[in-house]
């Protein structure tokens, strides 16, 4: 019998490659984005992964707005706090796992080497709290997954490379920092890893990124030259983005993460 798992935030970049993906393997993944299923909404999210029969969640859905959960910390804690809370509580009744991703944010980006997944969490935003105690959530459960991704691009959704390409094409030129730096990852080859592994009972927490550093000033430029768009890349530092941009949150300088736990699983 084939197995089926149901994915939150099918609308977002991971979550529609998850599902894609599942597909190909002959995995049923049936997708759900907050019209089918508000997360925030216990009584809903009983309802909806009960009637399913699901071998398996893989949660993708979550508040990702940096910036603005720094203004709207209850909205963001709500979805990414209490809506997974909400998922893991169905998901420990049923006794089926759950796979939530987490993110560099929970760590707070000091010193030069990459952090792995045993690090101490410490996040310096309202993001990063929020999917840290997430993480907390889910932790709980015997039968848990926590991926920890970053700088991620996919084809659906928004993301850096999008921005860059609006903001040359518009403005034919960008600032960006060049004193955080991180592995940009492709929710493609992310996809590819999530469904291996939600068929396994490999269960803990991994890192799981691409491969090689940039800044996301190196990021923008190549993201400019490959496009072939006339437009000037200039780099900054954090504290000048910090200050023309006073509402924007603190952000890890050092966010490489290491893949400790993968390559201890596979090698």
């Amino acid at each position: 019998e084939k197995m089926k798992i149901l994915v939150t935030g099918y609308k977002g970049q991971l979550g529609y490659d998850v599902v894609n993906e599942a597909e190909k393997r002959g995995i049923q993944a049936v997708g759900v984005d907050i019209n089918e299923m508000d997360i925030t909404n216990a009584q809903q999210v009983n309802e909806v992964i009960r009637s399913g029969n699901y071998d398996a969640v893989v949660h993708c859905a979550a508040w990702t707005a940096v910036d603005k959960a720094e203004d709207l910390a209850d909205v963001c804690r709500k979805v990414n706090v209490e809506g997974t809370q909400n998922i893991a509580d169905v998901c420990k009744e049923l006794d089926i796992p759950i796979m939530y991703f987490s993110t560099d944010y929970v760590f707070d980006g000091m010193g030069d080497k990459p952090w792995n997944e045993y690090d101490e969490r410490n996040p310096l935003n309202v993001y990063g709290q929020t999917k840290y105690e997430g993480e907390l959530a889910v932790e709980a459960l015997p039968k848990h997954f926590i991926i920890r991704i970053a700088w991620v691009f996919g084809v659906n959704g928004n993301n850096f490379i999008k921005t860059m390409l609006k903001l040359g094409k518009q403005n034919g030129a960008v600032k960006v920092v060049n004193d955080q730096v991180g592995s940009p990852t492709y929710t493609y080859d992310l996809a590819k890893l999530v469904v291996d592994m939600i068929q396994t009972k490999e269960y803990g927490t991994y890192h799981a990124t691409n491969e090689g550093l940039c800044s996301w000033y190196d990021f923008a430029a190549e993201i400019i030259r490959l496009a072939g768009i006339d437009a000037t890349v200039t780099p900054c530092t954090s504290a000048e983005y910090a200050a023309a941009h006073p509402e924007a949150a603190s952000r890890p300088a050092f966010s490489a993460l290491d893949n400790k736990m993968l390559r201890c699983s596979v090698g």
